[in-house]
């Protein structure tokens, strides 16, 4: 088999990544299946914004591992897991990179979910602490 090309990001495929300080919570069949103030932020070329969300805010108990894979040049393998309470909707709808490309490390321990695969992404607006 042949070695998988690996690409860099750059002015003709930018990525990025930043983190997102608004509280970002995922449902799916009137369960909150993530819930997070530490998601990452991933901007890649013209897709829309994606969220990355800690393992650590996610109902693991929930996800259930699949032998899906695919893979991206720019970011490395990927794993998926299937949420069986969304029933064949929610079959590999989320995804993770267990071991990033160094120009997305940020990503690490962290998982993705397809928006039409759940119910909602939601995003509250980081709140302002006042002044003292």
């Amino acid at each position: 088999m042949a070695d998988k090309q690996i690409k860099q990001p750059g002015p003709d495929h930018p990525i990025t990544t930043e983190h997102n300080p608004a509280r970002v919570v995922v449902t799916l069949a009137g369960r909150v299946i993530a819930d997070t103030r530490d998601a990452v932020t991933l901007r890649e070329a013209s897709y829309p914004p994606v969220q990355y969300i800690p393992l650590k805010d996610v109902d693991v108990s929930l996800l259930e591992r699949t032998d899906h894979t695919t893979y991206c040049p720019y970011k490395g393998e990927s794993g998926y897991y299937s949420i069986p309470v969304g029933g064949e909707r929610s079959v590999n709808s989320v995804w993770i990179y267990e071991a990033p490309y160094p120009a997305v490390a940020d990503i690490k321990d962290h998982v993705a979910f397809y928006p039409d695969r759940v119910d909602s992404i939601s995003e509250e607006p980081a709140r302002e602490t006042p002044a003292v």
